[in-house]
């Protein structure tokens, strides 16, 4: 039992974190790109951003199991299997990328407006106030939100158990659930929340950190 519980932990941190780095490349760019065109924005493009808008607002209504059935033949070219810890990262991935562009977007919109405006006045152009301004001043919320999304995909691995994923969603379904067995299911959720804990609190302690710095 200590192994299978190693083992499928440790495949729930692998396919949380390599479908996070993915969602977070991709996602974070897209965010970027949102705060960019807005309204308003360094590089106001309304027409663009309202079609990449409804785009990530059409994605992230899809419940994530709906969409990893979708994305199972997309899932089966990419990696060769639809199931496991290679079959759960590329329909994780993409079920990440709007929520997380989303958060970007909402974080670095938090930043105090007069700070552009004064950078401005200073002679920045777009990326000096981007890379200078707006993504350090953002920097401990989007960690924060960061954490959150992390959280996020996590639960969205355990529910892929329900496909044939890979971690401790799978252990709690096929043991737990179908198997009438308590004590896998109550383990698989301690080892979850604990998972999550241990996410949070890093997330946390690395955005305070930051903040105290500024």
């Amino acid at each position: 039992m200590f192994e299978l519980f190693a083992k499928e932990t440790l495949n729930t941190i692998i396919m949380t974190f390599v479908s996070s780095a993915f969602a977070f490349i991709v996602g974070g760019a897209l965010g970027i790109v949102m705060v960019l065109i807005k309204k308003d924005g360094l590089k106001q493009n309304l027409a663009l951003y309202r079609v990449l808008d409804w785009l990530i607002n059409i994605f992230r209504s899809v419940p994530f199991v709906i969409l990893m059935l979708f994305l199972m033949p997309f899932t089966k070219m990419l990696v060769s299997t639809t199931i496991g810890v290679k079959g759960t990262i590329p329909p994780l991935a993409i079920a990440a990328i709007p929520f997380v562009a989303r958060l970007v977007e909402n974080a670095i919109n938090e930043v105090d407006n007069n700070l552009v405006e004064m950078a401005k006045s200073l002679g920045a152009n777009n990326w000096q106030i981007l890379t200078e301004v707006l993504i350090p001043e953002s920097l401990p919320l989007l960690i924060q939100q960061g954490a959150m999304a992390m959280v996020t995909i996590l639960s969205y691995g355990a529910m892929a158990g329900f496909t044939g994923g890979g971690g401790l969603g799978v252990v709690a379904i096929n043991n737990g659930y179908y198997r009438n067995q308590s004590d896998m299911m109550l383990i698989s959720i301690i080892l979850l929340v604990i998972v999550v804990q241990i996410i949070e609190v890093i997330g946390k302690t690395a955005s305070r950190k930051l903040n105290k710095k500024k």
